[in-house]
């Protein structure tokens, strides 16, 4: 999300004319993307929360777009713009404090696990053997949803190219007469396939979310026998790669639906196509609907193919996504340094209790 695009919908969310209406879960969600978006990655987010220059662009973006539709949208305003520049002060002044502490805990849970060393990498590795058991059939289901959703699609356009022509062989004014109907169709069967399409994969995305909640439990429980003593450590840790999992899922969410719109940007332009032919004139008509009628299968099943090839490995790459993520923590537990990642999560954190306690006032 831009971060013109990240002010406008906090905006949106500030002006919905009720203070029930503001989610303060949704209002930091929007707040924390747009520091997100001041860096390309985790580092340079940390970096950038730190200059100066930072609050003064998300000052200016609120306040030009923030427009007033009610009393409280106007109180919203005024308050709103400078606590979220001094919420962005406060995280740079705060974050080396929440690098001691993470850093801190990590080597306090470290040296309570020294003695447990074996047993928690078993423990670990049996959780990462276990998710993969777990994903590896979710993967597979993904991969046949594209395949069976795509050929669904395939199967529903292909009468309409053996339709065009057919109706090449018509004179000149019944084909511009029945051209528009006919892109009329073949537009709703886009639609709605595509639209078919996306309501199959999305509930992919959200049984992978509790597949992710169940493996984090089952870590918790076989690892609190062995942090007694560091159970907050232990906590934020599984804290963090619950939030880091979560996240890969929401993104495999975002993924997937990215990919369906793509592919109905990608098809649409035949129904432009065909428009625009039937707002010609009729003389030459047929001369460029030929073309069309004989490209029409064989594009959409390009398109249709080039998103099974980008779609269909989804599954197998939040898989690793999840892995990587279990094994960056036997890691930390191993060596007591914390990641950029560890940082941000307690970052994020602060921003949404904040973002709380202010909507709540």
């Amino acid at each position: 999300m831009a971060p013109k695009v990240a002010a406008l919908v906090l905006v949106l969310l500030a002006i919905s004319g009720s203070r029930a209406d503001v989610n303060p879960d949704e209002v930091a969600s929007v707040i924390w993307k747009y520091f997100m978006e001041l860096g390309s990655n985790a580092k340079d987010t940390v970096d950038q929360l730190q200059q100066t220059e930072i609050s003064k662009q998300l000052n200016t973006l609120l306040k030009s777009n923030l427009q007033s539709v009610s009393a409280y949208a106007e109180d919203l305003q005024e308050r709103l713009v400078p606590f979220a520049t001094e919420l962005q002060a406060r995280l740079a002044q705060d974050s080396q404090r929440m690098k001691e502490q993470i850093q801190r805990e990590l080597r306090e849970l470290q040296a309570k696990l020294a003695p447990y060393a074996d047993q928690v990498h078993q423990q670990i590795g049996s959780s990462i053997s276990q998710l993969q058991a777990k994903m590896s059939p979710y993967a597979e289901e993904l991969r046949s949803q594209v395949d069976r959703s795509a050929g669904e699609l395939q199967r529903a356009l292909e009468p309409f190219a053996a339709e065009l022509r057919e109706r090449l062989q018509d004179n000149a004014q019944s084909i511009q007469a029945s051209l528009s109907p006919y892109a009329d169709r073949l537009q709703q069967q886009i639609d709605g396939g595509v639209e078919s399409l996306k309501e199959r994969l999305s509930p992919m995305a959200d049984e992978l979310k509790v597949q992710v909640e169940q493996s984090v439990a089952e870590l918790r429980r076989g690892l609190s026998p062995y942090a007694q003593e560091v159970q907050d450590g232990l906590n934020r840790q599984l804290e963090s790669l619950t939030a880091q999992m979560e996240r890969a899922a929401e993104q495999l969410r975002t993924r997937l639906a990215s990919s369906s719109e793509e592919l109905h940007a990608q098809l649409s332009p035949l129904v432009r196509e065909l428009r625009e032919a039937a707002s010609g004139d009729a003389e030459s008509l047929r001369q460029r609907l030929v073309p069309l009628a004989q490209q029409l299968e064989q594009r959409v099943g390009q398109t249709l193919e080039a998103f099974r090839q980008q779609a269909a490995p989804f599954g197998e790459t939040f898989g690793k996504q999840l892995v990587q993520r279990l094994e960056e923590m036997r890691g930390k537990l191993d060596t007591g340094a914390a990641g950029v990642e560890d940082h941000l999560e307690l970052l994020e954190k602060e921003v949404r209790e904040k973002v709380a306690a202010f909507l709540s006032t």
